[in-house]
């Protein structure tokens, strides 16, 4: 309590890409004071230089912080960001102290599993070539592949041809199709590779998860400072990489309890929020009335770009639009829509193109985004978060693109970023005097763990400081599950 300047915060939000803020360089960039050279004469405090660093740090934090507060303003900065930054960090450190159960024993039994699929894949491995290698080998690997197997050759490194597991996946589909004996045992030897390769780092995830448990629970370490965008990242365990999509994944939240005295754990997620920042920030009405009716958006969206009924659109064509609606979003370009989505890079720009006709303003918005960046040097999130682009105007194509697809992506997740932000530390103040409390934050969602008797207020608290942590031209919309674990608080 009483916290009301944090430099490290601060010099996040002028300087989002940097990868560390260490306090000296700060100093010497914002005060032109050099922290590290020690007094000399009267002016030594301490009669040791390590003493004396520590006391120069200190006393620059006041004037460090007053500099820093003088270009955020500058910037616009208003105070709303410093103060939402300084209360999630409060909001953190609860959430890190308390934890989150788990049940030390279907971890066990997991890793167990995991281990079993590491064997079975490398005898599978082993048994398609005749022989035994080392898996974790690029060099045995390449012996096999483009020797013993003769399959075509993969991007050339420095150490030969790479063998990583995109290249590998390109290159199980390019002999897919092969009937004749080097490619069919081509086709298994890569499977059972790529196989083990999964297996060894699901092993190794439940094993990291098991050894982080104390007291019966796991603490993560959230990063406040890294993700350019704002977002929050995860470490030590990293508990935001359990992914709900995968069946492995949904195993190992299964593994996620609430704790003694508490009865349930609730999950509580945004619905499409970027695809309702997109709408909402774009100003397409077509897009804003699907969600203020409460459309399926991307069977909404698939009908007007393929130009059929709702009632006639086929998974297939929804599962494209779903992922190019979400492309658009992180700067997807056509030639990266054509490798999600396995088709030509020609077929994915017509898909682009006439996703465009029928939602014109997105277009324009995306176009807006790029020149405004390219303009004034960087975006801005819906409540002023920048991320600066400095590479939009430089001479190589390739490091110019990246940044144009940042530009498109930093202001959409960044102010999904600020919204999920807002919304914790808005749970949080009104949960104050209930025994429930918030556990986690995975990127759009909030895990909670509910007291007895406390389900029906907590409920009702989460679903209305969620819903209206902001105001858009589109609602948004909440999700709520709670169960008797991670998994099984799906919704």
């Amino acid at each position: 309590e009483g916290v009301t300047a944090d430099t490290m915060l601060s010099a996040y939000l002028l300087h989002p890409d940097q990868r560390d803020y260490d306090l000296s360089d700060l100093s010497v960039r914002y005060l032109g004071v050099d922290l590290e050279a020690a007094g000399e004469g009267e002016d030594t405090l301490f009669d040791d230089a390590a003493r004396e660093t520590r006391a120069r740090k200190a006393a620059a934090l006041i004037p460090l912080s007053a500099a820093m507060d003088e270009q955020l303003a500058e910037q616009g900065e208003d105070g709303a960001l410093i103060g939402l930054e300084l209360a999630v960090s409060r909001t953190l450190e609860d959430m890190e102290d308390v934890g989150i159960a788990v049940d030390v024993r279907v971890l066990k039994k997991l890793e167990e599993d995991f281990d079993a699929r590491v064997q079975a894949a490398a005898g599978a491995a082993y048994e398609a070539i005749g022989r035994e290698v080392n898996l974790s080998s690029p060099k045995q690997l390449q012996d096999v592949l483009f020797d013993q197997l003769a399959l075509p050759k993969t991007k050339k490194t420095k150490s030969g041809y790479t063998t990583n597991a995109e290249a590998l996946a390109d290159l199980a589909a390019s002999i897919a199709f092969r009937e004749d004996d080097r490619a069919i045992a081509g086709q298994r030897f890569l499977g059972s590779l790529l196989e083990h390769r999964d297996a060894i780092k699901l092993r190794q995830s439940v094993e990291g998860l098991r050894k982080s448990v104390r007291d019966g629970r796991i603490h993560t370490t959230y990063q406040q400072t890294v993700a350019a965008t704002g977002r929050l990242s995860s470490t030590d365990p990293n508990l935001q990489n359990i992914h709900a999509r995968t069946s492995e994944g949904l195993q190992i939240r299964e593994a996620f309890v609430p704790g003694a005295d508490f009865e349930a754990l609730m999950t509580a997620d945004y619905s499409q929020i970027e695809m309702r920042l997109m709408a909402a920030m774009s100003g397409d009405q077509a897009l804003i009335e699907a969600f203020r009716q409460g459309a399926d958006l991307h069977t909404y969206a698939a009908s007007r770009v393929f130009g059929i009924p709702e009632d006639a659109v086929t998974p297939g064509q929804r599962s494209k639009i779903k992922a190019m609606s979400y492309g658009l979003a992180y700067g997807l370009s056509a030639y990266g829509l054509s490798r999600q989505l396995r088709i030509a890079v020609a077929e994915a720009q017509r898909l682009m193109d006439d996703y465009f006709t029928r939602f014109g303003e997105v277009r324009a918005y995306l176009d807006s985004l790029v020149a405004a960046a390219r303009r004034d040097g960087y975006t801005q999130t819906i409540l002023g978060r920048r991320r600066y682009l400095p590479d939009l105007n430089s001479t190589n194509r390739l490091t110019r693109e990246a940044a144009e697809r940042m530009a498109l992506n930093a202001p959409i997740q960044g102010s999904a970023a600020d919204i999920v932000k807002l919304a914790m530390v808005a749970v949080v103040d009104s949960m104050k005097g209930m025994r429930s409390r918030v556990l986690l934050q995975v990127h759009d969602e909030l895990v909670l763990e509910i007291a007895p008797g406390e389900r029906e207020a907590v409920e009702a608290i989460v679903r209305r400081e969620m819903e209206n942590a902001v105001e858009l031209a589109v609602p948004l919309s909440v999700g709520i599950g709670v169960g008797s674990s991670w998994r099984e608080a799906a919704h």
